[in-house]
């Protein structure tokens, strides 16, 4: 499957990204000379140089054209009548300006499948604004509901709405392609960030239609779901502890030494443990607080009670299930060296996708595609680069 994409920054190409992992032909198109903005973000930065930038073009090839000429349209076009999918994020409009709106395109290419990655959609009284992936994290519902109920909204950490905008643009893709299997046709794949964030928003809005309940902020808790919280060890360590079904919450009074809080009416059941979730809470502090991280989760452990601990990179990387499952993966990089970054998910059986090199300097397989792809011969290239073009 051969993808073209035009999309910058993150939402757009983090759907590329995830094509890329499973063995599509990724054709990243960047501006001349600039290239995508993605280069330059990240907060660290060793020499210069994005360490963002080769994960999300990862396994992706990068060619050069200048989309606001005639000529660098007409490459683009040539390119995408030879492709099964285009991916684009600019926003809506901006690609009907250039003449490569998907009527145009799928004239010459009934198959084409183009995916369409903005802030609110293709249409409605909002699509044109521009929109970026905290604006349909607030719309979407999710900001409102993370972090302490005594601060205003916050943000995750990761750039979670481009993401899951990302994820179900690729989702969307295969599924068009399937589709195109049976009918012979493409069609386009409208993914908008905030309906991506909405997506994930569980029952918020039947509680507050039907139930006359607005979800607040809750910090580590889940509200009525009991036990289930960050708990502090005696050397300072960060515990998740999980119990809260009943059979599970047994074991773990069972190792707490406590087995009678299995039948205490305050704890027995989910209802009665949500309702006194702060004393229950308050209980499993002061036990976890006995022991140090090692002896705690071992005693967890030994009686099969859901726990980890809350890991930063460090943890991550010396972790013997992070490597038995090879969820980090290790690549040669020519600036860098050895460089360490997430596996492709999810796993196939029979047809694993895999990482097979970082994110391509700028306009590296400009000449093999244009070439190997459009049959363009040396000359050509090389009026196309004299002109600014490529």
């Amino acid at each position: 499957m051969r993808v073209v994409e035009f999309g910058s920054l993150l939402a757009g190409p983090f759907c590329g990204q995830l094509l890329a992992d499973f063995g599509a032909e990724v054709i990243k198109c960047e501006p001349p000379r600039q290239g995508d903005p993605m280069r330059e973000w990240g907060q660290e930065k060793p020499h210069g140089k994005s360490l963002w930038w080769p994960i999300v073009a990862r396994n992706k090839k990068s060619i050069t054209v200048d989309l606001r000429t005639a000529e660098g349209q007409e490459v683009a076009r040539r390119l995408i009548a030879q492709s099964d999918v285009v991916v684009e994020n600019f926003r809506p409009g901006t690609m009907e300006r250039w003449g490569l709106g998907y009527e145009q395109l799928a004239e010459e290419n009934p198959g084409l499948v183009m995916v369409r990655v903005s802030g609110f959609g293709q249409t409605g009284p909002y699509s044109k604004r521009p929109g970026y992936g905290s604006i349909g994290e607030a719309m979407g519902g999710l900001r409102y509901v993370v972090g302490d109920p005594q601060t205003p909204p916050s943000r995750v950490g990761i750039s979670l709405g481009d993401s899951l905008a990302g994820t179900f643009a690729a989702l969307g893709a295969v599924m068009a392609l399937r589709a195109r299997d049976r009918h012979g046709r493409g069609q386009v794949v409208d993914s908008a960030i905030y309906e991506a964030v909405l997506a994930m928003m569980e029952s918020l809005l039947p509680e507050y239609e039907l139930g006359g309940h607005v979800r607040e902020r809750t910090g580590s808790i889940l509200p009525n779901i009991a036990p289930s919280n960050v708990y502090q060890t005696s050397d300072g360590g960060l515990l998740l502890i999980a119990a809260n079904q009943d059979t599970v919450f047994r074991r773990l009074a069972t190792a707490m030494g406590m087995a009678e809080l299995g039948s205490d009416p305050r704890f027995a059941t989910h209802t009665a443990r949500g309702r006194n979730q702060v004393e229950l809470d308050e209980m499993i502090s002061k036990w976890s607080a006995q022991y140090d991280t090692e002896g705690l989760m071992a005693v967890l452990v030994e009686h099969d009670v859901p726990v980890g601990r809350v890991y930063r990179a460090p943890d991550m990387l010396a972790d013997e299930h992070f490597a038995a499952r090879e969820a980090i993966v290790r690549l040669g990089h020519p600036e860098f060296g050895e460089f360490p970054m997430q596996n492709v998910v999810p796993r196939l059986s029979m047809t694993p996708g895999r990482v097979k090199w970082t994110g391509p300097q700028l306009g590296e397989h400009t000449d093999e595609v244009l070439t190997d792809v459009l049959g363009l011969a040396t000359s050509d290239i090389d009026q196309l680069r004299a002109s600014g073009v490529i």
